[in-house]
């Protein structure tokens, strides 16, 4: 049998980002807020929905962008870290659990670094090099995702019952 650890670290980094996203519907709001608050103009339609970043350049804009750019981050790389953690988990379960709890503290921290950099993305390795784990942990299951089913096309055994 496949161990729980990689799928179950998948399935509560998937629950992550999905609370993470209610944080940027709140950092809209507030930003949105903000910015009102020291007289900017056309703030409702530069901060609202549909809008998926405000537009211009100001302090509140880049702040909120910021983490609104840790939300669609985690989009870009989610699916293939998942997708090779579970390939992974079939042949190397227990290098792949590993690998995807680096993927998922990186990028629990690199997250909590867009959204701590106030509005200066170059600051979103702040908490280096626990952030730098998501990188490792994602390619880490990339990795362990193409050698197992390196494994499998082989003929190796695997912690799945087929």
């Amino acid at each position: 049998k496949m161990p729980a650890v990689p799928p179950a670290i998948i399935i509560g980094t998937g629950f992550w980002t999905l609370a993470h996203g209610f944080k940027v519907g709140k950092a809209r709001t507030r930003y949105a807020e903000l910015a009102k608050k020291d007289g900017e103009k056309d703030v409702d339609e530069r901060f609202m929905l549909p809008n998926l970043y405000a537009q211009g350049t100001s302090k509140h804009v880049r702040a909120f962008n910021c983490i609104q750019r840790s939300h669609q981050h985690i989009f870009e790389t989610f699916t293939t870290a998942a997708v090779g953690g579970l390939a992974g988990a079939a042949t190397l379960p227990i290098c792949t659990g590993i690998s995807t709890l680096m993927y998922a503290v990186g990028r629990y921290y690199l997250s909590k670094g867009y959204a701590e950099c106030d509005g200066d993305a170059s600051k979103r390795y702040k908490f280096k090099p626990v952030s730098m784990f998501m990188w490792f942990g994602f390619l880490g299951n990339i990795t362990l995702g193409m050698a197992s089913c390196v494994l499998i096309i082989s003929g190796k055994k695997t912690c799945l019952r087929l």
